[in-house]
């Protein structure tokens, strides 16, 4: 009688234990500044979906973001503003390939005052500071560089590139005018832009293509919050999330 006593104890326990959600600790997504409103919106989301989930968002160059998991820093879900800092971290063991998707992707314009007769890449040696991400980190300012170097402009440009931490730096200093115009992404300019306006989109066959790629880190993948956040993103909901700010998702 006793062992069939406990015995019914221990199933009452397991059922217990079993039948009642798993509370999450915290879900550190670290994702490039220019997806801010996006991944805001899109944590906030995944949070009133998840109650007990609590997301934490750091937001910087992707650049900047890679190397800080590199160091150690926490991180669970990774979004980068191109394919190079992603695969940084697949080479060092701290995203799995297989964790990896492609998300959504942008564009880079230029922006500069309405007035501005800035039309073509060519035009743009008329003017006398040009802000920039730093192309060490900061995703919008190699695909800039990239394109200036294409259209044969760079050596011209030589002493007059404004070097930014992030993308919204960049737009910050235009808007400011503390520079005449800025190579920024097009998202950023058509909602945050309030004194300059997009002078002209930088021609595609210049850079390869803005792509925003997520992956879940070697610590995501054993969180079932960062696996799940992780499909969110990439679910309709998500895509619409993504569109509403401007994104391209496909």
């Amino acid at each position: 009688m006793k062992k069939t006593a406990a015995g019914v104890f221990l199933i009452l326990i397991a059922f217990v234990l079993f039948a009642v959600p798993v509370r999450a600790g915290d879900l550190n997504v670290s994702a490039a500044m220019s997806l801010r409103e996006a991944v805001t919106e899109l944590s906030n989301t995944f949070s009133a979906k998840n109650p007990g989930v609590k997301v934490q968002n750091n937001l910087a160059a992707s650049g900047a973001l890679a190397k800080q998991i590199a160091n150690g820093a926490p991180a669970d879900v990774y979004l980068s503003a191109n394919v190079k800092w992603m695969d940084y971290l697949v080479e060092k063991g701290l995203v799995d390939r297989k964790n990896t998707a492609i998300l959504a992707y942008n564009a880079v314009v230029f922006v500069g005052k309405p007035d501005l007769k800035v039309k073509t890449m060519q035009d743009v040696v008329k003017l006398e500071r040009i802000a920039v991400g730093s192309p060490k980190s900061v995703p919008a300012g190699q695909y800039a560089v990239e394109a200036m170097k294409k259209a044969g402009i760079e050596k011209q440009l030589e002493g007059r590139l404004v070097m930014a931490k992030d993308v919204r730096e960049c737009l910050m200093y235009a808007d400011r005018g503390e520079v005449t115009g800025a190579f920024v992404y097009r998202t950023d300019a058509e909602q945050m832009a309030r004194n300059v306006k997009i002078l002209f989109v930088v021609p595609q066959e210049l850079y390869p293509r803005v792509t925003y790629p997520v992956g879940i880190t070697a610590e995501g993948t054993k969180k079932p919050e960062a696996v799940a956040y992780y499909k969110f993103v990439q679910s309709p909901e998500g895509k619409k999330i993504l569109a509403k700010h401007g994104f391209v998702v496909e």
